[in-house]
């Protein structure tokens, strides 16, 4: 049986933000949802099933509330609503809105845009070492940036270092042209991206003059002792267990770190054990340390990035089924 659902006083201008351009997010969610929209005089009615009308409602009162606080929609906005709705948390988006943590060169908001981000970046405020996990284009290094900027500016620690394993130029590094910061700074490009557009180029260069912003690394970590430093370790997939361990026990008072890494994408020897992999079986369930997971629901880059990134979960998933139907085959063989 068919139901019609009402929101009404929705304004023109906020139904076209809603809607998308040529009503491209209206059709998706009617698409996904099963059901049909009527706008007409700031009212719009909802024709469907009655579960999926509420659903439906739910959305387009989430993306409201959004439009009304300023943002211009985006298919990743609608995409989430989308899912999120299915668990009932379609709502809790709109208090994203409210977690701001500093704002780029150009006074862009810089902001968790998922929930999954929004405890992300919880845990890193509540804990002195956070793990983020998950795949490409969940912020895991750019939101860490954020904070780790917020912080400095807020005289919460008194520097700030951003570290990565140069492991892909492996034995290879002295062959390279240039001299040693010209050879590494490939590896640490992504950090520099990162930090010039939140603190702008010659924000960075005047406060790295001063030492007080460092790029480096992960080599030049070994013997320091790291007091009153915000540090980010990032791609800790690529690092041995030596690595981590002599990394993690360079942290001083006064410190916070986050180490960032995407376990599925590793560039070790084939073979090697990743750091990464035995710091988290190793340090569950320590006070004062969080392991946080994203996944693809978090990715907010292009919206195929997010569908690629499923798909390979769902492709290593069946390919881990499979390997453990052929072992059990085995055995019983």
């Amino acid at each position: 049986m068919s139901e019609i659902g009402k929101i009404s006083d929705l304004s023109a201008e906020t139904a076209a933000n809603i809607f998308g351009q040529f009503d491209e997010f209206a059709k998706k969610i009617e698409k996904t949802l099963h059901v049909s929209f009527v706008y007409r005089d700031n009212e719009l009615k909802i024709v469907g099933e009655p579960v999926m009308v509420r659903r439906a409602s739910e959305v387009i009162k989430t993306l409201a509330a959004l439009s009304v606080k300023g943002n211009q929609i985006t298919e990743q906005n609608v995409d989430y609503a989308l899912s999120l709705t299915f668990t009932d948390q379609a709502q809790d988006m709109i208090g994203l809105e409210d977690s701001v943590i500093c704002r780029t060169i150009s006074g862009k908001p810089v902001k968790p845009k998922t929930l999954g981000q929004k405890a992300y970046i919880d845990n890193i405020r509540k804990n002195t070492i956070c793990f983020g996990l998950g795949p490409a284009g969940t912020g895991k290094t750019y939101l860490a940036m954020a904070m780790a900027i917020a912080a400095f500016k807020n005289d919460e620690v008194s520097r700030i270092i951003l570290t990565r394993p140069a492991i892909e130029a492996g034995e290879n590094l002295g062959f390279l042209p240039g001299d040693l910061q010209s050879k590494v700074e490939p590896y640490l490009r992504p950090l520099y991206d990162a930090i010039y557009q939140i603190m702008g180029a010659d924000g960075y260069l005047h406060n790295a003059e001063k030492g007080l912003i460092e790029v480096a690394p992960l080599a030049y970590m070994r013997g320091r002792t790291l007091d009153n430093s915000f540090i980010i370790l990032d791609e800790a997939q690529n690092t041995t267990p030596a690595q981590m361990k002599m990394f993690l026990t360079r942290i001083g008072f006064g410190s916070k770190v986050v180490i960032t890494g995407d376990l599925t994408q590793k560039d070790l020897p084939k073979g090697a054990v990743s750091g990464l992999d035995t710091a988290i079986r190793v340090l569950q369930g320590i006070d004062d340390i969080a392991i946080n997971r994203l996944t693809s629901q978090d990715v907010v880059r292009h919206p195929l990035v997010q569908r690629i990134v499923k798909a390979y979960e769902e492709y290593e998933s069946k390919k881990e089924k499979n390997k453990s139907y052929a072992s059990g085959r085995e055995k019983r063989n």
